[in-house]
Protein backbone atom coordinates (compact mmCIF):
# COMPACT_ATOMS: atom_id res chain seq x y z
CA UNK A 1 0.00 0.00 0.00
CA UNK A 2 1.36 3.53 -0.70
CA UNK A 3 1.72 5.70 1.84
CA UNK A 4 -0.28 8.99 1.80
CA UNK A 5 1.30 12.54 0.35
CA UNK A 6 3.13 14.18 2.71
CA UNK A 7 1.05 16.93 4.99
CA UNK A 8 0.84 19.80 2.77
CA UNK A 9 -2.48 20.22 3.06
CA UNK A 10 -5.15 20.46 6.21
CA UNK A 11 -6.54 16.75 4.80
CA UNK A 12 -6.29 14.71 1.66
CA UNK A 13 -9.55 14.52 1.05
CA UNK A 14 -12.47 16.25 1.97
CA UNK A 15 -16.58 15.66 1.45
CA UNK A 16 -19.16 17.95 1.39
CA UNK A 17 -22.47 15.97 1.88
CA UNK A 18 -22.05 12.72 4.12
CA UNK A 19 -25.26 11.08 3.18
CA UNK A 20 -25.01 8.10 0.42
CA UNK A 21 -23.33 9.30 -2.08
CA UNK A 22 -20.11 11.09 0.14
CA UNK A 23 -20.07 8.30 2.81
CA UNK A 24 -19.69 5.66 0.53
CA UNK A 25 -17.28 7.17 -1.87
CA UNK A 26 -15.53 7.81 1.55
CA UNK A 27 -15.47 4.11 2.44
CA UNK A 28 -13.91 3.26 -0.65
CA UNK A 29 -11.02 5.51 -0.63
CA UNK A 30 -10.18 4.18 3.07
CA UNK A 31 -11.07 0.60 2.72
CA UNK A 32 -7.85 1.37 -0.01
CA UNK A 33 -5.59 4.06 1.73
CA UNK A 34 -6.87 3.82 5.52
CA UNK A 35 -3.81 6.36 6.70
CA UNK A 36 -5.30 8.86 4.37
CA UNK A 37 -6.98 12.65 6.43
CA UNK A 38 -10.31 12.42 5.09
CA UNK A 39 -12.96 14.98 6.27
CA UNK A 40 -16.79 14.68 5.92
CA UNK A 41 -18.29 17.94 6.51
CA UNK A 42 -22.22 17.50 6.53
CA UNK A 43 -24.58 20.43 7.68
CA UNK A 44 -27.37 18.19 9.35
CA UNK A 45 -27.07 17.63 12.59
CA UNK A 46 -29.68 14.03 11.91
CA UNK A 47 -30.73 12.86 8.42
CA UNK A 48 -34.58 13.17 7.20
CA UNK A 49 -36.06 10.91 5.05
CA UNK A 50 -35.96 11.49 1.50
CA UNK A 51 -36.90 9.90 -1.81
CA UNK A 52 -35.16 7.58 -2.84
CA UNK A 53 -36.25 4.18 -1.34
CA UNK A 54 -36.25 1.92 -4.08
CA UNK A 55 -33.02 0.28 -5.30
CA UNK A 56 -32.73 -2.14 -8.52
CA UNK A 57 -30.17 -4.59 -9.13
CA UNK A 58 -27.07 -1.93 -10.07
CA UNK A 59 -27.44 0.10 -6.90
CA UNK A 60 -28.28 -2.62 -4.89
CA UNK A 61 -25.44 -4.66 -6.15
CA UNK A 62 -22.98 -1.56 -5.10
CA UNK A 63 -24.48 -1.38 -1.65
CA UNK A 64 -24.11 -4.54 -0.74
CA UNK A 65 -20.86 -5.61 -2.30
CA UNK A 66 -19.23 -2.58 -2.38
CA UNK A 67 -19.77 -1.20 0.71
CA UNK A 68 -20.67 -4.47 2.55
CA UNK A 69 -24.64 -3.84 3.57
CA UNK A 70 -26.02 -6.96 2.66
CA UNK A 71 -26.66 -8.36 6.45
CA UNK A 72 -27.53 -4.67 7.41
CA UNK A 73 -30.12 -4.35 4.39
CA UNK A 74 -31.76 -7.65 5.21
CA UNK A 75 -31.93 -6.92 9.06
CA UNK A 76 -33.28 -3.03 8.90
CA UNK A 77 -35.20 -2.76 5.35
CA UNK A 78 -37.00 -4.88 3.28
CA UNK A 79 -36.34 -7.33 -0.17
CA UNK A 80 -38.40 -5.72 -2.85
CA UNK A 81 -40.16 -7.88 -5.15
CA UNK A 82 -39.92 -6.14 -8.23
CA UNK A 83 -42.29 -3.46 -10.31
CA UNK A 84 -46.11 -3.71 -10.55
CA UNK A 85 -47.82 -0.69 -13.05
CA UNK A 86 -51.51 -0.69 -12.47
CA UNK A 87 -54.04 1.04 -15.20
CA UNK A 88 -57.47 2.33 -15.36
CA UNK A 89 -60.13 3.84 -17.79
CA UNK A 90 -63.55 4.56 -17.50
CA UNK A 91 -64.44 1.00 -17.25
CA UNK A 92 -62.54 0.45 -14.49
CA UNK A 93 -64.69 0.29 -10.90
CA UNK A 94 -61.97 -1.99 -8.67
CA UNK A 95 -58.82 -3.22 -8.35
CA UNK A 96 -59.76 -6.69 -9.60
CA UNK A 97 -60.53 -4.54 -12.91
CA UNK A 98 -57.81 -2.47 -12.82
CA UNK A 99 -55.08 -3.71 -15.89
CA UNK A 100 -51.90 -4.83 -14.02
CA UNK A 101 -47.89 -5.68 -15.37
CA UNK A 102 -45.74 -6.90 -13.05
CA UNK A 103 -44.04 -10.34 -12.02
CA UNK A 104 -46.06 -13.80 -11.24
CA UNK A 105 -43.02 -15.25 -9.05
CA UNK A 106 -40.50 -13.65 -6.55
CA UNK A 107 -37.65 -11.74 -7.61
CA UNK A 108 -34.64 -13.35 -8.51
CA UNK A 109 -31.82 -10.91 -8.59
CA UNK A 110 -31.35 -9.03 -5.05
CA UNK A 111 -33.15 -5.50 -4.50
CA UNK A 112 -34.54 -3.43 -1.33
CA UNK A 113 -36.96 -0.75 -0.31
CA UNK A 114 -34.90 1.25 1.99
CA UNK A 115 -35.61 4.17 4.64
CA UNK A 116 -33.21 6.99 3.53
CA UNK A 117 -32.78 8.12 6.81
CA UNK A 118 -31.65 5.14 8.54
CA UNK A 119 -29.72 4.19 5.11
CA UNK A 120 -27.72 7.18 5.34
CA UNK A 121 -26.76 7.61 8.95
CA UNK A 122 -25.84 3.46 9.15
CA UNK A 123 -23.34 4.54 6.23
CA UNK A 124 -21.94 7.27 7.55
CA UNK A 125 -21.60 5.51 10.74
CA UNK A 126 -19.64 3.18 8.71
CA UNK A 127 -17.18 6.01 7.25
CA UNK A 128 -16.56 7.42 10.46
CA UNK A 129 -15.33 3.78 11.90
CA UNK A 130 -12.95 3.63 9.38
CA UNK A 131 -11.41 6.70 9.81
CA UNK A 132 -13.03 9.31 8.78
CA UNK A 133 -13.28 12.57 10.62
CA UNK A 134 -16.89 14.16 10.60
CA UNK A 135 -17.60 17.66 10.93
CA UNK A 136 -21.56 17.89 11.84
CA UNK A 137 -23.55 20.36 11.43
CA UNK A 138 -20.66 22.33 9.56
CA UNK A 139 -21.80 24.32 6.01
CA UNK A 140 -19.53 25.21 3.50
CA UNK A 141 -19.48 28.08 1.67
CA UNK A 142 -16.97 29.01 -1.17
CA UNK A 143 -15.06 26.78 -3.12
CA UNK A 144 -12.13 27.65 -4.37
CA UNK A 145 -10.59 25.23 -6.94
CA UNK A 146 -6.89 24.89 -7.79
CA UNK A 147 -6.77 22.02 -11.06
CA UNK A 148 -3.77 19.87 -9.24
CA UNK A 149 -3.15 21.79 -6.06
CA UNK A 150 -4.75 23.38 -3.05
CA UNK A 151 -8.40 23.15 -3.26
CA UNK A 152 -9.87 25.88 -0.32
CA UNK A 153 -12.63 25.29 1.19
CA UNK A 154 -14.64 27.57 3.67
CA UNK A 155 -16.66 25.98 6.42
CA UNK A 156 -19.01 27.29 9.16
CA UNK A 157 -18.76 25.34 12.33
CA UNK A 158 -21.06 26.61 14.92
CA UNK A 159 -19.54 30.47 15.82
CA UNK A 160 -16.50 29.39 13.80
CA UNK A 161 -15.84 30.53 10.05
CA UNK A 162 -13.06 27.94 8.75
CA UNK A 163 -10.38 27.97 5.41
CA UNK A 164 -9.25 24.70 5.50
CA UNK A 165 -6.76 23.11 2.70
CA UNK A 166 -7.62 19.72 0.97
CA UNK A 167 -5.63 18.17 -2.42
CA UNK A 168 -8.85 16.77 -2.83
CA UNK A 169 -12.75 17.58 -2.53
CA UNK A 170 -15.17 15.38 -3.20
CA UNK A 171 -19.41 17.17 -3.42
CA UNK A 172 -21.87 15.13 -2.47
CA UNK A 173 -23.77 18.29 -1.68
CA UNK A 174 -27.30 16.39 -3.25
CA UNK A 175 -29.55 18.90 -4.71
CA UNK A 176 -27.71 22.21 -3.67
CA UNK A 177 -25.04 20.55 -6.33
CA UNK A 178 -22.42 22.98 -5.18
CA UNK A 179 -19.41 22.99 -7.42
CA UNK A 180 -21.48 22.94 -10.49
CA UNK A 181 -23.53 26.10 -9.65
CA UNK A 182 -20.44 28.13 -8.43
CA UNK A 183 -18.72 27.11 -11.15
CA UNK A 184 -21.64 27.67 -13.91
CA UNK A 185 -21.76 24.25 -14.73
CA UNK A 186 -25.16 23.50 -13.80
CA UNK A 187 -27.87 23.29 -16.45
CA UNK A 188 -31.82 22.74 -16.06
CA UNK A 189 -33.23 20.32 -18.16
CA UNK A 190 -36.22 22.46 -19.58
CA UNK A 191 -36.95 19.31 -21.93
CA UNK A 192 -38.60 17.35 -19.42
CA UNK A 193 -40.89 19.73 -17.12
CA UNK A 194 -42.03 16.98 -14.47
CA UNK A 195 -42.98 17.88 -10.64
CA UNK A 196 -42.76 15.48 -7.47
CA UNK A 197 -45.59 15.60 -4.88
CA UNK A 198 -44.67 13.30 -2.00
CA UNK A 199 -45.49 11.84 1.86
CA UNK A 200 -45.24 9.24 3.94
CA UNK A 201 -48.38 7.48 5.05
CA UNK A 202 -49.91 5.27 7.51
CA UNK A 203 -53.08 2.85 7.24
CA UNK A 204 -52.19 2.49 3.91
CA UNK A 205 -53.41 -1.38 2.62
CA UNK A 206 -51.79 -4.47 2.34
CA UNK A 207 -51.64 -5.44 -1.28
CA UNK A 208 -51.14 -9.40 0.07
CA UNK A 209 -54.03 -9.20 3.10
CA UNK A 210 -56.46 -11.34 3.75
CA UNK A 211 -59.22 -8.71 3.44
CA UNK A 212 -58.31 -7.90 -0.52
CA UNK A 213 -57.82 -12.19 -1.34
CA UNK A 214 -61.14 -12.27 0.03
CA UNK A 215 -62.82 -9.05 -1.66
CA UNK A 216 -61.11 -10.45 -5.02
CA UNK A 217 -60.07 -13.95 -4.68
CA UNK A 218 -58.80 -14.85 -8.04
CA UNK A 219 -56.89 -11.33 -7.88
CA UNK A 220 -55.35 -12.54 -5.35
CA UNK A 221 -54.59 -15.83 -6.40
CA UNK A 222 -53.08 -14.80 -9.52
CA UNK A 223 -50.10 -13.30 -7.97
CA UNK A 224 -47.87 -16.71 -6.52
CA UNK A 225 -45.28 -13.86 -5.33
CA UNK A 226 -45.57 -11.09 -3.16
CA UNK A 227 -47.44 -7.74 -3.93
CA UNK A 228 -46.64 -5.66 -1.07
CA UNK A 229 -43.36 -5.08 -1.09
CA UNK A 230 -42.83 -4.55 -5.15
CA UNK A 231 -42.71 -0.92 -5.76
CA UNK A 232 -46.29 -0.49 -7.17
CA UNK A 233 -47.34 2.47 -9.58
CA UNK A 234 -50.44 4.05 -10.47
CA UNK A 235 -50.23 5.14 -13.83
CA UNK A 236 -52.72 7.30 -15.70
CA UNK A 237 -52.08 10.05 -18.30
CA UNK A 238 -49.46 11.91 -17.75
CA UNK A 239 -48.49 10.65 -14.33
CA UNK A 240 -47.80 8.03 -12.17
CA UNK A 241 -47.48 7.31 -8.63
CA UNK A 242 -45.11 5.04 -6.72
CA UNK A 243 -46.27 2.73 -4.00
CA UNK A 244 -43.13 1.39 -1.63
CA UNK A 245 -43.58 0.28 1.63
CA UNK A 246 -41.06 0.86 4.46
CA UNK A 247 -39.71 -1.46 7.04
CA UNK A 248 -41.76 -0.43 10.68
CA UNK A 249 -44.90 -0.01 8.98
CA UNK A 250 -44.96 3.69 6.88
CA UNK A 251 -45.40 3.64 2.94
CA UNK A 252 -43.84 6.22 0.77
CA UNK A 253 -46.46 7.44 -1.39
CA UNK A 254 -45.88 10.07 -4.04
CA UNK A 255 -46.78 11.10 -7.40
CA UNK A 256 -44.38 12.97 -10.66
CA UNK A 257 -46.51 14.08 -13.48
CA UNK A 258 -45.71 15.93 -16.66
CA UNK A 259 -46.38 20.23 -15.84
CA UNK A 260 -47.72 20.11 -19.86
CA UNK A 261 -50.11 17.67 -19.38
CA UNK A 262 -51.40 17.51 -15.93
CA UNK A 263 -52.90 19.96 -13.05
CA UNK A 264 -52.73 19.10 -9.64
CA UNK A 265 -55.21 20.25 -7.27
CA UNK A 266 -55.56 23.57 -5.97
CA UNK A 267 -57.85 23.36 -2.93
CA UNK A 268 -56.33 21.93 0.62
CA UNK A 269 -53.08 20.93 2.31
CA UNK A 270 -50.58 19.24 0.13
CA UNK A 271 -51.23 16.01 1.82
CA UNK A 272 -54.70 16.33 1.07
CA UNK A 273 -54.61 17.09 -2.34
CA UNK A 274 -52.28 14.17 -2.82
CA UNK A 275 -55.21 11.97 -1.73
CA UNK A 276 -57.78 13.32 -3.64
CA UNK A 277 -55.10 13.20 -6.95
CA UNK A 278 -54.55 9.66 -5.97
CA UNK A 279 -57.80 8.41 -5.60
CA UNK A 280 -59.00 9.35 -8.80
CA UNK A 281 -57.47 6.17 -9.55
CA UNK A 282 -58.88 2.83 -9.19
CA UNK A 283 -55.95 1.16 -7.40
CA UNK A 284 -55.59 4.54 -5.10
CA UNK A 285 -58.92 4.40 -3.86
CA UNK A 286 -58.40 1.10 -2.65
CA UNK A 287 -55.70 0.96 -1.38
CA UNK A 288 -55.45 4.63 0.27
CA UNK A 289 -58.95 4.76 1.38
CA UNK A 290 -58.16 5.17 5.14
CA UNK A 291 -54.24 6.02 4.64
CA UNK A 292 -53.53 9.19 6.32
CA UNK A 293 -50.40 11.75 5.88
CA UNK A 294 -47.89 12.23 8.25
CA UNK A 295 -47.87 15.67 9.48
CA UNK A 296 -44.64 17.16 8.67
CA UNK A 297 -43.87 14.45 6.38
CA UNK A 298 -44.98 16.09 3.03
CA UNK A 299 -42.80 17.48 0.43
CA UNK A 300 -43.21 19.34 -3.14
CA UNK A 301 -40.49 19.21 -5.82
CA UNK A 302 -40.81 21.46 -9.05
CA UNK A 303 -38.65 20.94 -12.13
CA UNK A 304 -36.90 18.14 -11.33
CA UNK A 305 -34.11 17.08 -14.08
CA UNK A 306 -31.08 19.00 -14.13
CA UNK A 307 -27.52 17.97 -14.93
CA UNK A 308 -23.68 19.23 -15.05
CA UNK A 309 -21.58 19.61 -17.67
CA UNK A 310 -18.48 18.72 -16.01
CA UNK A 311 -18.12 15.62 -13.34
CA UNK A 312 -13.99 15.67 -12.14
CA UNK A 313 -10.88 17.83 -12.30
CA UNK A 314 -7.36 17.58 -10.78
CA UNK A 315 -8.29 18.10 -7.31
CA UNK A 316 -12.31 17.53 -7.26
CA UNK A 317 -15.58 15.08 -8.41
CA UNK A 318 -18.73 15.42 -8.09
CA UNK A 319 -21.08 12.34 -6.90
CA UNK A 320 -24.56 11.69 -6.81
CA UNK A 321 -26.99 13.80 -6.93
CA UNK A 322 -25.02 17.24 -6.61
CA UNK A 323 -23.96 16.38 -10.57
CA UNK A 324 -27.54 15.08 -11.88
CA UNK A 325 -31.36 14.15 -11.53
CA UNK A 326 -33.18 12.71 -13.93
CA UNK A 327 -36.63 11.31 -12.75
CA UNK A 328 -37.65 9.16 -10.57
CA UNK A 329 -39.01 6.77 -12.79
CA UNK A 330 -36.96 3.15 -12.51
CA UNK A 331 -35.20 4.12 -9.49
CA UNK A 332 -32.06 5.49 -11.43
CA UNK A 333 -31.14 8.34 -8.94
CA UNK A 334 -28.86 5.31 -6.46
CA UNK A 335 -27.58 3.84 -9.72
CA UNK A 336 -25.87 7.12 -10.91
CA UNK A 337 -24.75 7.04 -7.52
CA UNK A 338 -23.17 4.02 -7.72
CA UNK A 339 -21.40 4.35 -11.17
CA UNK A 340 -19.92 8.14 -9.75
CA UNK A 341 -18.89 7.35 -6.40
CA UNK A 342 -17.04 4.06 -7.85
CA UNK A 343 -15.18 6.14 -10.63
CA UNK A 344 -14.57 9.07 -8.45
CA UNK A 345 -12.91 6.80 -6.18
CA UNK A 346 -10.66 5.24 -8.76
CA UNK A 347 -9.91 8.67 -10.19
CA UNK A 348 -8.88 9.91 -6.29
CA UNK A 349 -6.98 6.59 -5.61
CA UNK A 350 -5.16 6.58 -8.92
CA UNK A 351 -4.08 10.02 -7.85
CA UNK A 352 -3.08 9.65 -4.68
CA UNK A 353 -0.72 6.74 -5.93
CA UNK A 354 1.20 8.88 -8.29
CA UNK A 355 -0.78 8.02 -11.04
CA UNK A 356 -1.12 10.57 -14.40
CA UNK A 357 -4.85 11.62 -14.40
CA UNK A 358 -5.47 14.18 -17.20
CA UNK A 359 -6.54 11.37 -19.67
CA UNK A 360 -8.49 9.87 -16.50
CA UNK A 361 -10.32 13.49 -15.71
CA UNK A 362 -10.96 13.98 -19.80
CA UNK A 363 -12.41 10.65 -19.88
CA UNK A 364 -14.46 10.52 -17.07
CA UNK A 365 -16.12 14.25 -18.05
CA UNK A 366 -16.79 12.47 -21.43
CA UNK A 367 -17.97 9.30 -20.30
CA UNK A 368 -20.50 10.92 -17.68
CA UNK A 369 -21.85 13.75 -20.08
CA UNK A 370 -22.67 11.23 -22.12
CA UNK A 371 -23.98 8.75 -20.11
CA UNK A 372 -26.47 11.30 -18.60
CA UNK A 373 -27.59 12.57 -22.11
CA UNK A 374 -28.18 9.24 -23.40
CA UNK A 375 -29.77 7.97 -20.20
CA UNK A 376 -32.48 10.80 -20.50
CA UNK A 377 -32.90 10.85 -24.32
CA UNK A 378 -33.46 6.38 -24.33
CA UNK A 379 -35.37 6.42 -21.19
CA UNK A 380 -36.94 9.47 -20.30
CA UNK A 381 -37.41 11.79 -22.87
CA UNK A 382 -40.93 12.62 -24.08
CA UNK A 383 -41.85 8.87 -21.74
CA UNK A 384 -44.84 11.05 -20.08
CA UNK A 385 -46.80 10.82 -23.72
CA UNK A 386 -47.41 7.07 -23.42
CA UNK A 387 -47.05 7.14 -19.76
CA UNK A 388 -50.45 5.26 -18.18
CA UNK A 389 -51.13 3.25 -21.08
CA UNK A 390 -51.37 -0.50 -20.74
CA UNK A 391 -50.16 -1.41 -24.37
CA UNK A 392 -47.96 0.93 -25.06
CA UNK A 393 -46.12 0.53 -21.41
CA UNK A 394 -45.92 -3.32 -21.80
CA UNK A 395 -44.28 -2.88 -24.62
CA UNK A 396 -41.81 -0.46 -22.91
CA UNK A 397 -41.70 -2.06 -19.72
CA UNK A 398 -39.97 -5.35 -21.32
CA UNK A 399 -37.42 -3.58 -23.85
CA UNK A 400 -36.60 -1.52 -20.73
CA UNK A 401 -35.96 -3.85 -18.32
CA UNK A 402 -34.90 -6.45 -20.36
CA UNK A 403 -31.99 -4.51 -21.99
CA UNK A 404 -31.50 -3.36 -18.63
CA UNK A 405 -30.86 -6.36 -17.14
CA UNK A 406 -28.06 -8.11 -19.93
CA UNK A 407 -26.33 -4.92 -20.66
CA UNK A 408 -26.21 -2.72 -17.40
CA UNK A 409 -27.33 -4.84 -14.46
CA UNK A 410 -25.28 -8.25 -15.32
CA UNK A 411 -21.86 -6.53 -15.96
CA UNK A 412 -20.68 -6.22 -12.08
CA UNK A 413 -22.07 -9.47 -11.29
CA UNK A 414 -20.06 -10.90 -14.20
CA UNK A 415 -17.31 -8.24 -13.81
CA UNK A 416 -16.60 -7.01 -10.14
CA UNK A 417 -16.59 -3.59 -8.94
CA UNK A 418 -14.74 -2.02 -11.96
CA UNK A 419 -17.46 -2.45 -14.11
CA UNK A 420 -19.35 0.51 -12.17
CA UNK A 421 -16.33 2.44 -13.52
CA UNK A 422 -18.37 2.52 -16.97
CA UNK A 423 -21.76 4.21 -16.54
CA UNK A 424 -24.82 3.62 -18.87
CA UNK A 425 -23.50 4.16 -22.37
CA UNK A 426 -20.18 5.09 -22.33
CA UNK A 427 -19.10 2.35 -24.10
CA UNK A 428 -19.10 1.38 -27.77
CA UNK A 429 -20.82 -1.88 -27.10
CA UNK A 430 -23.73 0.08 -25.81
CA UNK A 431 -24.28 2.76 -28.75
CA UNK A 432 -26.10 0.14 -30.46
CA UNK A 433 -28.53 -0.32 -27.67
CA UNK A 434 -28.77 3.65 -26.81
CA UNK A 435 -30.06 4.26 -30.59
CA UNK A 436 -32.09 1.02 -30.14
CA UNK A 437 -34.08 1.87 -26.96
CA UNK A 438 -34.34 6.17 -28.18
CA UNK A 439 -35.85 4.81 -31.09
CA UNK A 440 -38.84 2.90 -29.79
CA UNK A 441 -39.05 5.28 -27.30
CA UNK A 442 -39.79 8.04 -29.69
CA UNK A 443 -41.71 5.70 -31.57
CA UNK A 444 -44.22 5.06 -28.80
CA UNK A 445 -44.27 8.78 -27.75
CA UNK A 446 -45.51 9.13 -31.38
CA UNK A 447 -47.96 6.36 -31.19
CA UNK A 448 -49.14 7.59 -27.26
CA UNK A 449 -50.32 11.09 -29.00
CA UNK A 450 -51.88 9.52 -32.23
CA UNK A 451 -53.89 7.23 -29.62
CA UNK A 452 -54.99 10.38 -27.79
CA UNK A 453 -56.02 12.47 -30.96
CA UNK A 454 -58.14 9.23 -32.30
CA UNK A 455 -59.43 9.07 -28.71
CA UNK A 456 -58.50 5.41 -28.27
CA UNK A 457 -55.89 6.28 -25.61
CA UNK A 458 -55.77 3.41 -22.69
CA UNK A 459 -58.39 1.62 -24.16
CA UNK A 460 -57.17 -2.08 -22.43
CA UNK A 461 -56.28 -0.42 -19.38
CA UNK A 462 -59.38 -2.49 -18.23
CA UNK A 463 -58.88 -6.36 -18.08
CA UNK A 464 -55.69 -7.26 -17.88
CA UNK A 465 -53.63 -9.29 -16.65
CA UNK A 466 -49.74 -9.96 -17.35
CA UNK A 467 -47.71 -11.46 -15.04
CA UNK A 468 -44.44 -12.63 -16.21
CA UNK A 469 -41.68 -15.12 -15.55
CA UNK A 470 -39.08 -12.26 -14.78
CA UNK A 471 -35.86 -11.73 -15.76
CA UNK A 472 -32.16 -12.82 -15.00
CA UNK A 473 -28.84 -12.67 -16.21
CA UNK A 474 -28.87 -16.03 -18.75
CA UNK A 475 -29.09 -15.51 -22.47
CA UNK A 476 -32.93 -17.39 -22.28
CA UNK A 477 -33.68 -14.02 -20.65
CA UNK A 478 -33.32 -12.53 -24.26
CA UNK A 479 -36.46 -14.06 -25.30
CA UNK A 480 -38.78 -11.47 -23.65
CA UNK A 481 -36.73 -8.80 -25.46
CA UNK A 482 -37.18 -10.65 -28.86
CA UNK A 483 -40.84 -11.14 -28.42
CA UNK A 484 -41.39 -7.47 -27.93
CA UNK A 485 -39.31 -5.94 -30.61
CA UNK A 486 -41.82 -8.01 -32.29
CA UNK A 487 -44.90 -6.68 -30.80
CA UNK A 488 -43.68 -3.40 -31.21
CA UNK A 489 -43.30 -3.97 -35.36
CA UNK A 490 -46.68 -5.48 -35.38
CA UNK A 491 -47.76 -2.43 -33.58
CA UNK A 492 -45.78 -0.22 -36.35
CA UNK A 493 -47.95 -2.06 -38.88
CA UNK A 494 -51.15 -1.82 -37.67
CA UNK A 495 -51.15 1.74 -36.35
CA UNK A 496 -48.08 3.35 -36.22
CA UNK A 497 -47.69 3.73 -39.93
CA UNK A 498 -50.12 7.01 -39.03
CA UNK A 499 -46.99 8.77 -38.03
CA UNK A 500 -44.65 7.02 -39.88
CA UNK A 501 -44.04 10.41 -42.05
CA UNK A 502 -44.55 13.36 -39.71
CA UNK A 503 -47.99 13.45 -39.93
CA UNK A 504 -48.68 16.48 -36.78
CA UNK A 505 -50.83 14.17 -34.69
CA UNK A 506 -50.67 16.93 -31.64
CA UNK A 507 -49.03 19.85 -31.08
CA UNK A 508 -45.18 19.30 -30.38
CA UNK A 509 -43.85 19.50 -27.24
CA UNK A 510 -42.62 23.00 -27.26
CA UNK A 511 -46.10 24.17 -28.15
CA UNK A 512 -47.77 22.41 -25.46
CA UNK A 513 -50.48 25.01 -23.98
CA UNK A 514 -48.42 25.57 -20.52
CA UNK A 515 -51.08 24.74 -17.49
CA UNK A 516 -51.48 26.15 -13.99
CA UNK A 517 -50.39 23.43 -12.31
CA UNK A 518 -50.09 24.69 -8.91
CA UNK A 519 -51.49 26.73 -6.46
CA UNK A 520 -50.01 29.86 -4.56
CA UNK A 521 -49.18 27.87 -1.75
CA UNK A 522 -47.71 24.34 -3.71
CA UNK A 523 -45.39 27.28 -5.50
CA UNK A 524 -43.86 28.46 -2.03
CA UNK A 525 -43.36 24.73 -0.56
CA UNK A 526 -42.13 26.20 2.81
CA UNK A 527 -45.84 27.47 3.50
CA UNK A 528 -47.06 24.12 3.12
CA UNK A 529 -45.09 22.57 6.15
Amino acid sequence: MNAPPTAKYDYDVVVIGGALSGAATAIQILHSQPDLRLLIIEKSGVFTRRVGEATVEISAYFLSRVIGLTQYLNDAHLVKQGMRFWFANNQTHSLEDSSEIGGRYMARVPAYQVDRALLDEEVLRRAVALGAELWRPASVGKVELNSGGSQVVAVRRGENSLSISTRWVIDASGLAALLSRQNGWWHANTEHPTTAVWARWRNVKDWDSLELAQKFPKWSMDCHGVRNTATNHFVGNGWWAWCIPLKGGDVSVGIVFDQRMVEFPEEGSVGDRLKTFLCQHAVGREIMSDAEWVEGDVHWRKNLPYYSSRYAGDGYAIVGDAGAFIDPFYSPGMDWVSFTSVASAELILAQLRGEPITNLVDKHNRDFVRAHERWFEAVYKDKYFFMGDYDLMRLAFLLDLGLYYIGVASQPFKRGRLALKEPVFSTPPSVPFYHLMRTYARRLAAMGQSRRQRGVWGRHNHGRRFLFGGYTFAGKSSLPILQALVGWGILELSEGWRTWFGQKVEPSLAEFKEKKTISKTAEHPAAAH
